[in-house]
């Protein structure tokens, strides 16, 4: 791969995915591409990008989806769920009383392991959520991971990861090695295709956002986009869920950390307008 397919790619793969690669993740790009390459009966990257560059809109798709990570599991960190569980749920159905109803969106859902999980929760606290409305929406950017999710198809190996013998039991199904997740939880959440790059104000409001392990793999200013963004969706009362390695410290003050429980965060009510970003800046960067 030469420098300049290199410089290409990067640059490629930033503008439709956000994905930031530095200089020494040229090795990321070779390991992931050189086997769609193959697969095409490609020679090698320099073929692939020259397919690419040509405007194979497939292919383009093909490329951003071979680098997209998603490594995910059930009940991954354990923490957010235990949040969720303890504290996040039963202060919105006090706040929520009224309407019954509540909305999670849970972004970047990978395979499906998250908004299940989710969904979970929520069927294992039973009476306390009858007569509610819930809905949860878990968008992916990639087409693949997305018709995986549907399936609620998992292997062994992928049930074994975090979640609990118990649920397994309770909720899955055993066919040979692979493990079907029963209909009434698939139900509960519905997938769709998603760029966080891309407007997404269409999803309406919501009163709990999943936004883990994604924006690690942003620049500063697209991770100051997306967090202004989805605080525009986030209800003043709403919570936001990051990653292990997220923080909006330091980027933000949009949100604030919760006092109690980590990884957790709220609106900023009390932030003042001037630090604020404007629209026209904000817009500039959610389509840098």
């Amino acid at each position: 791969m030469t420098p300049a397919d290199f410089d290409f790619l990067r640059k490629f793969l930033k503008d439709r995915s956000g994905l930031d690669l530095s200089a020494e993740k040229r090795y990321l790009i070779e390991s992931r591409l050189l086997p769609l390459a193959r697969r095409l009966n490609l020679a090698g990257i320099p073929e692939l990008v020259q397919k690419v560059r040509s405007g194979a809109e497939p292919l383009a798709s093909d490329v951003v989806e071979a680098m997209t990570t998603n490594e995910t599991f059930f009940f991954r960190d354990k923490l957010p769920f235990d949040h969720l569980r303890e504290e996040l749920i039963p202060k919105l159905l006090q706040a929520r009383a009224s309407r019954k109803s509540l909305r999670i969106w849970c972004a970047a859902c990978s395979t499906g392991q998250e908004p299940y999980s989710i969904a979970m929760v929520l069927k294992e606290m039973g009476e306390q959520l009858a007569g509610w409305r819930t809905e949860i929406i878990a968008t992916d950017l990639s087409r693949a991971v997305l018709e995986k999710s549907r399936s609620g198809l998992f292997s062994q190996f992928e049930v074994q990861r975090g979640l609990p013998i118990q649920l397994l039991v309770k909720y899955f199904r055993q066919s040979g090695e692979i493990w079907q997740l029963n209909p009434e939880i698939r139900a509960m959440v519905q997938f769709r295709q998603l760029n966080l790059l891309q407007d997404f104000s269409h999803l309406g409001k919501f009163d709990i956002v999943f936004c883990r392990n994604v924006l690690i793999y942003f620049d500063q200013d697209t991770k100051i986009s997306i967090f202004n963004r989805i605080s525009k969706l986030l209800e003043s009362d709403g919570y936001l869920a990051l990653g292990a390695a997220e923080t909006v410290v330091g980027l933000t003050d949009t949100f604030k950390p919760h006092t109690t429980r980590r990884g957790i965060y709220l609106q900023n009510l009390e932030r003042s307008p001037s630090i604020v970003p404007s629209i026209s800046n904000q817009l500039a960067l959610a389509t840098a």
